[in-house]
C-alpha cells in the first residue's frame, strides 16, 4: 500500500501489475479492498490502481465540502502523480459516479469506461430515489452505523449461502465513519451528469444487476444515450462484483481488451457455495487477499 498526499491529505492506494492503466473505484461505505476478486483477474494484463476514496478506508476526507467532482479531481491528481496520462476506469455504484465524472473532466484521457450498477444522476427526482437516500440517513441518526451496515448487507446478500458475503459487508459498512458516510450520500444526491454526457469520448460498458436498487429502465435509457454496451446479470443484486464474480470479471476483461462480450447465458449470479469465510481484506493496509 502507498500513500499519495493530495493537498496535504493522505490518499491510500494499491498498485498491482503492468500494462495499460486501469483505475478501480469502490462503492459507498467501503474501500479499495472491495476489488480483491477483480484485481486477481486483471493484474496479469493491466497496471491496476486501487485507491481508497477520500473519507473511505485509510484515506482522509477532503478539506471543505465533499463532492463528486472533488473526488474525481483527487483521483486525477493521483494519476498525474503516477505520470499516467490515460487510464481505463471501472467504477461500482458510488465509484461509477466518480468514474463518469472523471471521464467528463478529461474526456480524451479515458479510452474505456465501465460502470457497475451506476447512474448519471442521483438527484431525488422520484420517491424511490428519495427513499433510498433518506432512509439510511434517518437510520444512522437514530441507531448508528451498525444497524445500517447489517440492513445494507441483508439487502445485497439475502440468500443463506451468501452468509460470508453478508457478514463481510456488514462488518465493513458498520466500521465506516457515520459523518463521512452521510457526507458522501449528500454529495451523491447533489450530483448529476445528465446535461454533460455528450462530452464523453470513452467506449463504455454498463453492467446492471437484475435486482439492483435502482430501476433497470433507467440504466437501459442511460446505456442507449451513451451508446454503451450493456450486460444484465441475472439473479444479482446490488453487490454484483461479489455475488457474480465470473460474470463481472469476464465482461470487464473483454471490455478492456477490446474483445467480444461473453454471451448472455454466462451473465448470471454465482452458484451457491458452501458457507465458509472469505479471504477479503478490511483495508488496503491488510490486502492479504491480493498478496503481500
Amino acid at each position: 500500500m502507498t500513500i499519495f498526499y493530495n493537498a496535504d491529505r493522505p490518499l491510500h492506494y494499491l498498485e498491482r501489475g503492468r500494462g495499460e492503466a486501469l483505475l478501480l473505484i469502490h462503492g459507498l461505505g467501503s474501500s479499495g479492498a472491495d476489488w480483491a476478486l477483480q484485481v486477481r483477474a486483471l493484474e496479469g494484463r493491466f497496471r491496476v490502481i486501487v485507491p481508497d476514496l477520500p473519507g473511505c478506508g485509510h484515506s482522509r476526507p477532503l478539506l471543505g465540502d465533499c463532492s463528486i467532482p472533488k473526488f474525481a479531481a483527487s483521483l486525477w491528481a493521483l494519476l498525474d502523480h503516477l505520470e499516467i496520462k490515460q487510464s481505463n476506469i471501472l467504477g461500482f455504484s458510488l465509484g461509477g459516479a466518480v468514474a463518469l465524472e472523471m471521464a467528463l473532466q478529461r474526456p480524451e484521457s479515458v479510452p474505456r469506461l465501465a460502470l457497475i450498477n451506476s447512474l448519471s444522476s442521483y438527484r431525488l427526482d422520484t420517491w424511490r430515489m428519495w427513499f433510498e437516500a433518506r432512509l439510511p440517513s434517518l437510520l444512522i441518526y437514530l441507531f448508528g452505523m451498525r444497524l445500517v451496515g447489517w440492513l445494507c448487507a441483508a439487502r445485497m446478500f439475502p440468500n443463506p449461502w451468501q452468509r460470508a458475503l453478508r457478514e463481510r459487508a456488514a462488518t465493513v459498512v458498520s466500521a465506516a465513519s457515520a459523518e463521512n458516510y452521510l457526507n458522501i450520500i449528500g454529495a451523491l444526491v447533489r450530483w448529476t451528469a445528465t446535461d454533460r454526457l455528450k462530452r464523453l469520448r470513452s467506449r463504455i460498458l454498463m453492467i446492471a444487476a437484475e435486482f439492483d436498487l435502482t430501476p433497470m429502465a433507467q440504466k437501459r435509457a442511460l446505456a442507449l444515450e451513451l451508446g454503451a454496451a450493456m450486460v444484465v446479470v441475472k439473479g444479482s443484486r446490488h453487490g454484483t462484483p461479489f455475488d457474480a464474480v465470473e460474470a463481472t470479471n469476464s465482461s470487464v476483461f473483454a471490455m478492456f481488451t477490446d474483445q467480444s462480450l461473453p454471451p448472455a447465458d454466462r451473465m448470471v449470479c454465482d452458484e451457491p457455495q458452501p458457507m465458509q469465510p472469505l479471504e477479503f481484506a478490511g483495508s488496503l493496509a491488510e490486502q492479504h487477499a491480493l498478496g503481500p
